[in-house]
């Protein structure tokens, strides 16, 4: 029997032209908008709908998965104070 993973991992970076894009690593599911916020937000809507009606067991989850969602930030942007 396999084990069930708990968390759903996306990595969040800049967008090529403008804003941000969200990726999921464990299930197929993208997104991006304008903002941070707005990109999470987005993310956490399109995980829902993408796992709506779904056996989450088919996707290797548990039921009820958490969101973990990990930040790209270009070093130039990212100096020390």
């Amino acid at each position: 029997m396999r084990q069930l993973q708990q968390n759903i991992h996306a990595v969040l970076r800049p967008g090529e032209e403008r804003g941000c894009v969200a990726e999921c690593m464990e299930i197929a599911v993208v997104t991006q908008g304008r903002t941070i916020d707005e990109t999470v937000q987005n993310l956490k809507e399109s995980v829902n709908l993408h796992l709506e009606e779904e056996n989450v067991s088919d996707f290797g989850l548990r039921d009820r998965p958490t969101l973990v969602i990990s930040m790209e930030i270009d070093p130039a942007h990212a100096q020390a104070s």
